[in-house]
């Protein structure tokens, strides 16, 4: 009888711990692999021509990566932290908000793309 109850017993907490695991594993999988921001301001004409940019990567890569744009101007501290010197600036942070690359100017969408693409992102296909 004993035994019953500790196999019954070691049964149930090996799929607690199997269900922890997996919840674990499935919220790893939700976080972005690379954080986008763009350090600008929304009266800075070369900031206004990434808008388009930045939604379109937003689009094309999903939750691979999450895009955030920054009003420096009025978010004075974001710049500091970043150390912004010209707007608009591209900072790019690794899963673990480590910065793994940056760009000063307008960023063209394809080289932004060649850059996710050597990060191990890819473009989502459209279910058009």
């Amino acid at each position: 009888m004993k035994k019953i109850v500790f196999l019954m017993l070691f049964i149930i907490l090996a799929s607690i711990c199997l269900a922890e695991e997996i919840v674990q594993d499935s919220t790893k999988a939700q976080k972005p692999k690379i954080t986008f921001l763009e350090l600008g301001s929304l009266t800075c004409i070369p900031c206004q021509q990434m808008e388009k940019v930045l939604d379109s990567v937003r689009e094309k890569y999903g939750d691979q990566i999450e895009v955030i744009f920054h009003d420096i101007k009025k978010e004075k501290e974001i710049a500091k932290k970043y150390q912004v010197r010209m707007m608009p600036t591209q900072v790019f942070l690794d899963a673990e908000g480590k910065e793994i690359h940056r760009h000063v100017g307008f960023y063209p969408e394809e080289q932004i793309d060649e850059f996710l693409k050597e990060q191990g992102l890819y473009i989502i296909q459209s279910e058009e």
